[in-house]
């Protein structure tokens, strides 16, 4: 019977079908064509759901499997992202709500019997005793059930995607608080609780727009606003984020959460004594939050005298991984549990701990897609040929403003930073996600160069968001290490810009990858295998990019040669950037600007060489990546 239920690969055919005839992979070469949008109509694909899923009678299980299918092929299909959501959002809805095999235009939900109604009630209230409990796997079948009888209150799917949360089911979360949100536009839980979900999957600025949502719904509702600081935190808006938390300990001053977010902020200026006693100040008010016991680690190089906090971070890992709830609490510690073992040279528990941390990421995180990294790098090297390179055409700006340093992640980018803008010109911006973001609104950029008429705009909004952080400087950096799949059309923008790239060993940076607890939006480094296949398709590009792009955009810097010698190199980049040597960059250990990356704590110190050749203290864990020294 269970086996039955479970059975989901009719639903994933027949989701697979009805995306194909309702966007056809022609379409994407059709998009532009003075036929116009060749997508089928809503109310067509919503008549073939009627006539074909309906009969199916899927239960939850499969639903999620139709729905992932049908939206997955649409994207394969040449459909943005975000369209496919919403397309894919309001089918599973609308099968959801209205269980007659054709509605009508002024009916969106069928009615529910009075007898299902009172059912449901008493469902979702002992669904709510179970969240209570803690008992979310039972509380989310209980939701559940309560959704078969009564589809349309928002309450009961808010409440069991809380509960998939917890169980790390984060798609299946998702939808819910979005239908949540279609049938009650203004309750604002539903909202809060996909802001901290798209948080946890690095669309930052999606949520921070629904947690502001949330709190234009309910203005004193704590949660929202400390979740609102949290995600400002993470883009680097520091003052907003205080605001937050302050406004919240105003009136509820041992708030544990507004505590937290202060010794978060805290970390990210350089106050590491202060933000260790913040959390300190957590875990005594709440013994069992996890996240401080876990960031406490991050605060200083640990001992074996701190075998204490390893205890209990030990023991409260154990707790979470016997109950298979909250997977990213139990990834937090193991990461922590990690790091601590590195500090007192215990490689081998170390390395298994930070094994355990990617796996329960893995399980959380979408799939990283090999092949379709490969299309993009093919398709940059096409689109961005020597040739189409040559005939570029016009800028959109002159300006010698922007100074982008990038590299892999974890290979050396913040120091290099943070020594550049200890130089009096120069402002450091953190990681913008600006070109990212660009590409994501038009998935078209991947495949064409940026019409000349277009770039003086995407110019002007760019150094607009650097004026933000330039104040007096005449370079002011962007440090997203994602910006290196965009330099073809970073270039046909801004051709005066510079670029600093970071080149560290590679074992060395994909094993400080494994390493380092990111958000579930760089799944690529939870499995050895994958960096080793991401790190080879990033050297791919980044060598098409040398080729192509002319001499002088690019200045490669050494990791390993720049903590030997760092002030050669530190002459280098700035001679590169146009700027008279400083010798403040020397001091840049002492620069007191924010650092919202994962190197917080390692750039505010003394040039140090631990991390070079650091992987041979792992060599005999390492398997796939020693391909990498070969």
């Amino acid at each position: 019977m269970i086996l039955a239920w479970l059975n989901g690969r009719e639903a994933e055919e027949v989701g697979a079908a009805l995306a194909d005839e309702f966007a056809p992979q022609a379409a994407s070469a059709r998009r532009d064509s003075a036929q116009g949008n060749s997508f089928g109509s809503m109310e067509q694909l919503l008549q073939r759901a009627d006539s074909r899923v309906r009969p199916l009678r899927l239960n939850f299980y499969q639903k999620a499997k139709f729905g992932n299918s049908f939206k997955w092929r649409l994207i394969e299909n040449g459909v943005a992202r975000a369209l496919a959501d919403e397309i894919t959002h309001s089918l599973v809805l609308h099968l959801s709500q209205s269980q007659a095999p054709t509605p009508s235009h002024d009916s969106v939900t069928a009615p529910v019997d009075p007898a299902d109604s009172a059912k449901a009630q008493q469902l979702f209230y002992r669904g709510n005793k179970c969240i209570a409990q803690g008992d979310y796997a039972q509380a989310a079948t209980l939701y559940e059930e309560a959704a078969e009888l009564d589809s349309s209150h928002a309450e009961t799917l808010n409440n069991l995607g809380s509960a998939l949360s917890h169980l790390g089911r984060y798609d299946e979360a998702e939808r819910y608080f979005r239908q949540a949100m279609t049938l009650k536009p203004n309750f604002s839980d539903p909202y809060t609780n996909l802001g901290i979900l798209l948080r946890q999957k690095s669309y930052l600025q999606d949520s921070e727009t629904l947690l502001r949502r949330a709190l234009k719904l309910r203005p004193n509702d704590p949660d929202a606003r400390i979740n609102l600081g949290l995600t400002l935190v993470f883009l680097g808006r520091l003052r907003d984020a205080k605001a937050c938390f302050a406004k919240v300990l105003k009136t509820a001053p041992r708030n544990v959460h507004a505590l937290f977010g202060m010794g978060q902020i805290a970390m990210v200026e350089g106050r590491f004594a202060e933000a260790e006693a913040t959390y300190s100040r957590v875990m005594e008010l709440d013994p069992k939050m996890t996240n401080a016991l876990a960031a406490l680690a991050g605060t200083r190089k640990m001992t074996n005298a701190d075998g204490e906090w390893l205890k209990s971070a030990e023991t409260r890992a154990d707790v979470l991984a016997t109950s298979a709830i909250r997977p990213l609490e139990e990834a937090n510690l193991r990461f922590s549990i990690g790091k601590y073992c590195d500090d007192v040279k215990d490689f081998a528990h170390a390395f298994q701990s930070f094994k355990r941390g990617n796996e329960l990421l893995k399980t959380v995180a979408e799939d990283y897609d090999r092949r379709e990294r490969s299309h993009f790098v093919d398709e940059q090297i096409r689109v961005y040929s020597s040739k189409a390179i040559s005939t570029i055409g016009a800028a959109g700006s002159s300006s010698e403003k922007p100074v982008l340093v990038l590299g892999m992640p974890r290979s050396g980018t913040t120091l290099a930073e943070q020594i550049i803008a200890s130089h009096p010109a120069v402002a450091g911006a953190g990681e913008l996600d600006f070109w990212g973001a660009l590409i994501a609104k038009d998935k078209e950029l991947t495949h064409a160069i940026l019409a000349e008429p277009a770039r003086p705009k995407v110019a002007e909004e760019y150094l607009r968001v650097l004026e933000r952080f330039s104040g007096t400087a005449s370079r002011v950096i962007d440090k997203a290490t994602r910006n290196s799949d965009f330099l073809g059309l970073i270039y046909s923008v801004f051709p005066n810009a510079r670029v600093i790239y970071m080149q560290r060993d590679p074992i060395d940076t994909c094993l400080s990858c494994y390493f380092q607890q990111f958000l579930m939006g760089i799944n690529f480094a939870f499995d050895l295998s994958d960096l080793v296949h991401y790190y080879r398709e990033h050297q791919r590009l980044m060598a098409h990019w040398r080729s192509v792009l002319p001499p002088g955009f690019i200045l490669d810097v050494p990791y390993e040669e720049l903590v030997a010698d760092q002030e050669s190199w530190s002459r280098k980049m700035l001679d590169f950037i146009g700027l008279e040597w400083d010798a403040g960059c020397l001091e840049f250990h002492t620069n007191l600007r924010q650092v919202t990356t994962a190197s917080a704590w390692q750039v505010r110190q003394k040039i140090y060489k631990s991390s070079v050749a650091r992987w041979h203290n792992y060599e005999k864990f390492i398997g796939p990546l020693r391909t990498l020294g070969k």
